[in-house]
C-alpha cells in the first residue's frame, strides 16, 4: 500500500549482531531470519505517532515496543546489557521506559 510504513532498519554495528538478537528474542521472544552474515530481520507488528514541540522529545526515530509486563521487561533490560534512559513514566497513553540495546539504539516500551 502506497504510503504505509512499512519496514524498520536499526543498526547493529560494531560486532552486535548476535548481541542485539539474543537481547531482543530473550525479552519479547522476537524470532530471526538472517539474510548473511550481516543482515537479520525480524517481523513484528509496527505503529506510527509524531511528537512535535515537546521538550524532551528524541532527535531520532523512536521505536516503541508494547509489553504486558513493563517491569519485568525492565528488569531483564538491565540484566541483558541494556541501558535504562528513562525510568518507568506516565504518559497519556500509560507508562513506558526508554533504554539503549547492546548496540547503542534508543527505544521504549510502554504498557497501558
Amino acid at each position: 500500500m502506497t504510503g504505509k510504513l512499512d519496514y524498520l532498519e536499526i543498526p547493529a554495528t560494531g560486532g552486535t549482531l548476535d548481541r542485539v538478537k539474543a537481547f531482543y528474542s530473550a525479552a519479547f521472544s522476537w524470532s530471526f531470519a538472517d539474510y548473511g552474515p550481516t543482515y537479520s530481520a525480524f517481523a513484528e507488528g509496527l505503529d506510527d505517532g509524531f511528537q512535535p514541540d515537546a521538550e524532551d522529545a528524541p532527535s531520532k526515530p523512536l521505536p516503541v515496543v508494547y509489553s504486558e509486563k513493563l517491569e519485568e521487561i525492565l528488569s531483564a533490560f538491565e540484566n541483558r546489557g541494556g541501558t535504562i534512559i528513562k525510568p518507568i513514566f506516565s504518559f497519556p497513553g500509560g507508562r513506558r521506559f526508554q533504554f539503549k540495546d547492546p548496540a547503542g539504539n534508543e527505544m521504549a516500551v510502554w504498557s497501558q
